[in-house]
């Protein structure tokens, strides 16, 4: 007998989300970490015989926004909204020369200029950190962007509620939050380790600076959605392929007490979940995410030491909803074949499963070498292996 879905795909993720049992796994593609690169999705969309002129939706990682066609092949259960830029910032993407190549750059809100050569035009990189050589005194006199400015949040509630309206789908926020990582976009990655050992009133200043920003902007996201989105996400990168990025002491000391204070923030003002994003072996901070508040944890490294599904599942399994760990992105899903694809989703199916609390993803975006075989063994094996009964 043919399997039947019995829920909407918003009841479906609500289900998961509390870690109850829905009639299948939620499956979700199109995030800022869930999402897929323009030229795994053109190559895609023409082996299914659609248009692969998508939109991008994130310059820096060159993501394409997926069509309503592909969402619905894919039995996709997510929807994504997200407030934009400030009216007044005057950005876009623009060339320049340099070492004899052509560059596209961006500067961003903050001041940080991100680059795509166009003979390599694949990812942007950031190629100026404007407070690489800052002190603490000189963080007064930047010019910091504001997170509250109303601008950036025209028609997010309009676009909100016709989801939630005239839709069954879930309401997802982009990426935001991002309090930590935005530290060393500013500084420069290198500065940035240096100065959380030796100098870590900068830290805290700048840390201060950047969390100040996202509380501002969140006392208006929740004002014009907080009532209709179901999950928020954020996140900063806390770990590596071995283990964390830096001393989880400093992280404890220094960056934890801040992710406290915008998790409190954004609960204040919402019942959607919150999700966190970090990629790597974040086992060490799994039971610091859960303290803080968060309810769910991306991309789900399995490839990292010590990410081992059954594993996360027995000890966080009860607490933390796993959004991802769909496939080994490193080792399987664009170097295997299309049948190793699959093997590998039932294995992570078998193991995220039970009970409930899992949404099925890719592990981070879908790179852009993924041939297209192998995205539809991923999604169409999570979609027939992903029913309960």
């Amino acid at each position: 007998m043919a399997k039947r879905e019995t829920l909407t795909s918003r009841e479906r993720l609500l289900k998961a989300l509390a870690h109850e049992i829905p009639d299948r796994v939620p499956i979700d593609l199109g995030g800022n970490q869930t999402g897929i690169h323009k030229n795994a999705y053109a190559a895609l969309a023409r082996v299914l015989g659609l248009p692969d002129d998508a939109p991008i939706m994130d310059a820096v990682q060159q993501l394409a926004r997926p069509s309503e066609a592909v969402l619905e092949r894919f039995h996709v259960d997510t929807r994504y909204i997200a407030a934009g830029a400030a009216a007044s910032w005057k950005g876009g993407i623009v060339q320049a020369t340099r070492d004899g190549r052509l560059w596209h750059d961006l500067t961003d809100e903050w001041g940080v200029r991100w680059s795509m050569p166009d003979d390599q035009a694949l990812y942007m990189d950031i190629t100026h950190h404007p407070l690489a050589g800052a002190t603490v005194r000189d963080l007064d006199d930047y010019p910091w962007p504001k997170g509250d400015d109303p601008s950036r949040f025209a028609g997010l509630r309009e676009r909100a509620l016709e989801i939630r309206r005239h839709t069954p789908y879930a309401v997802v926020s982009g990426i935001s939050g991002v309090v930590y990582e935005t530290c060393w976009y500013l500084r420069g990655l290198e500065q940035w380790f240096c100065d959380l050992m030796t100098d870590p009133a900068f830290c805290a200043a700048l840390l201060d600076r950047v969390l100040r920003f996202w509380l501002d902007w969140f006392r208006l996201f929740l004002k014009e959605a907080g009532d209709v989105v179901d999950v928020i996400m954020i996140g900063d990168d806390l770990a590596g392929q071995g283990g964390p990025l830096f001393n989880p002491a400093i992280y404890r000391d220094l960056v934890k007490p801040r992710h406290e204070r915008l998790v409190r923030r954004i609960r204040r003002g919402t019942q959607a979940k919150i999700w966190y994003h970090t990629c790597g072996s974040c086992l060490a901070y799994i039971p610091d995410l859960i303290g803080n508040g968060i309810q769910v944890l991306n991309p789900v490294q399995t490839s990292a030491k010590g990410m081992v599904p059954a594993d996360l599942k027995r000890r966080f399994g009860q607490e933390m909803v796993f959004w991802g760990g769909g496939c080994d992105a490193q080792a399987v899903l664009g170097r295997g074949m299309p049948a190793e694809v699959a093997a590998e989703v039932r294995r992570n199916l078998a193991a995220f499963m039970p009970g409930g609390g899992y949404v099925f993803a890719g592990i981070h975006n879908i790179q852009g070498e993924v041939p297209p075989e192998n995205v539809i063994a991923l999604f169409d094996t999570a979609y027939e292996d992903g029913f309960y009964a």
